[in-house]
């Protein structure tokens, strides 16, 4: 890359930015415009160009690109005699290039409508509110239970591979476009990401690559939890940035499906959420209704707390408050505590329903 052209990229970065954040005071134009227009169209070329590749093109990517920036580091930065005028003009053209790459391919969605303005739900919700959403859910996770094991005290064992999963959501994401217009997953591109011990240790169950617009599962998770992790990936694919807006999809999306485990692991998704909710707010009540649940169920939920807590490292958190910061710098200023709003969909969109 010639200097002139560095320059000219590095002067953008901070031009970038300043647009970026006038534009998100608009997101009427983002939603109408970008992901209900140009978004539609470059997604669905990414997922035509990638999705048919049996392995995951952006984990390479970012491994490529991680050798890279060892390689720059090395020879830049750890010598003698830097020339940091030179470093910093190639550092800022590169990161111009992957900031405006982030924002046209994907990252404007974080600065779409909300989702419940575009479904036309309240964003608020009372205790009791809350606590009745909680009972219908518990409700049913014991009716599910049950159809799929008579014995109370075992946990739900899912029978379908990951492979199978992600081909349950294509389908799954058809039916839920009757609720939601305009998801239905066509080209999937969703695949076992190649870095997933590595994001098992970081401790997350998945991640969407922006660049190729590829959904990447952590291949390790246990298969109780593939529907939802797959569907809140997919949820990201199909434009909703926000960790918390792409759970409540993946909640819908999985309940609202023709097969009974997509649904157990939907609905009992859900009620997670609402429980934690709710033992902040009444820690007593909370107990109470987790006491209700089949001993299966909450063995499922200690299966999962177990999985992790073996994976469990000092570096995690590092990672974790690294991603935290992420998320309150694109418009999510709760990081990952993302619960209440979570729950104000699921609460403000099932407290009607039988």
């Amino acid at each position: 890359m010639q200097r002139k052209t560095k320059f000219i990229l590095a002067i953008l970065l901070p031009v970038q930015i300043i647009l970026i954040k006038i534009i998100s005071f608009f997101p009427e134009f983002i939603e109408q415009f970008y992901s209900k227009g140009i978004f539609v169209y470059t997604s669905k070329i990414l997922r035509y160009v990638f999705g048919w590749i049996p392995f995951s093109f952006g984990d390479i990517l970012y491994t490529v690109l991680i050798i890279f920036l060892i390689r720059f580091l090395y020879r830049k930065v750890f010598k003698k005699n830097v020339l940091w005028k030179e470093v910093l003009l190639e550092a800022s053209a590169t990161l111009s290039v992957v900031y405006a790459s982030f924002h046209l391919l994907w990252g404007m969605n974080y600065y779409r409508l909300p989702l419940h303005e575009i479904m036309n739900l309240d964003d608020e919700y009372t205790e009791a509110e809350l606590i009745q959403v909680s009972e219908k859910l518990i409700s049913k996770a014991n009716i599910l239970h049950l159809r799929l094991e008579p014995n109370d005290s075992l946990s739900i064992k899912i029978p379908y591979s990951k492979d199978e999963v992600y081909q349950k959501t294509i389908p799954a994401y058809r039916q839920l476009s009757s609720i939601l217009p305009g998801l239905d997953y066509h080209p999937k591109s969703i695949k076992n990401s190649i870095l997933s011990l590595p994001l098992t240790y970081m401790g997350f169950s998945g991640y969407l690559n922006p660049l190729t617009n590829e959904a990447q599962v952590n291949g390790l998770i246990l298969n109780y939890k593939a529907p939802t992790t797959s569907c809140h990936e997919e949820a990201h694919q199909l434009g909703f940035a926000k960790e918390n807006e792409a759970n409540f999809i993946a909640a819908l999306t999985t309940i609202n499906y023709d097969d009974i485990y997509f649904n157990y692991s939907g609905v009992t998704f859900a009620l997670r959420f609402c429980l934690n909710d709710l033992y902040h707010r009444n820690e007593e009540k909370a107990i109470c209704l987790l006491e209700k649940l089949r001993p299966g169920i909450r063995k499922n939920y200690q299966e999962v707390n177990d999985f992790w807590e073996s994976y469990e490292n000092p570096l995690e958190p590092i990672f974790k408050s690294t991603y935290d910061s992420y998320l309150k710098a694109n418009n999510q200023p709760d990081g990952m505590e993302t619960y209440s709003y979570v729950v104000a969909l699921l609460v403000n969109y099932y407290k009607n329903k039988v």
